[in-house]
């Protein structure tokens, strides 16, 4: 009697996993992610600024706002991080299609990470890609109006 033992074929899975660096703070908390060589992830940086965005880490990049903001960054201006992400939705749209999964890190109490996130969270969430935010609060030293500008947020 012949006792034939074959192994299954085992499928491997190669998941789309972003980690998108909204605003300074999303973007030092990616560089930070880069420096510790996090892998199995496509790390992109999404800022107002163009002087900040030149200088972060990621490979990809997306200037939000270019003809909004002159690449100067929201100014802390909730309403601007949010023009600014409705003004380049369709290049975050092009980033984030084919993605399995979506982690949002940015800090509340700015501008551009405030009014960008759940811009780019709600795109995510209407092609269906698990998202998961990732946001810091202010310090208490920066002073009550970035946290009031973070609760709204």
């Amino acid at each position: 009697m012949t006792i034939n033992v074959s192994k299954p074929e085992i499928k491997e899975l190669h998941p789309r996993i972003l980690i998108l660096g909204v605003g300074g703070a999303g973007g030092n908390a990616i560089n930070g992610m880069i420096e510790a060589e996090l892998e199995g992830v496509e790390f992109i940086a999404v800022n107002t600024d163009a002087q900040d965005l030149n200088l972060n880490k990621a490979k990809a990049k997306i200037q939000i706002g270019a003809n909004l903001t002159n690449g100067l960054g929201a100014g802390a201006r909730l309403d601007v991080g949010q023009a600014a992400a409705d003004e380049s939705l369709n290049d975050i749209i092009n980033f984030l299609q084919g993605a399995n999964m979506v982690f949002i890190t940015a800090g509340m109490g700015g501008g551009t990470g405030t009014g960008a996130a759940h811009v780019i969270a709600r795109a995510a969430k209407e092609l269906n890609i698990l998202t998961v935010g990732v946001v810091t609060l202010p310090f208490l030293y920066e002073g009550p109006s970035r946290m009031r500008r973070a609760n709204q947020g």
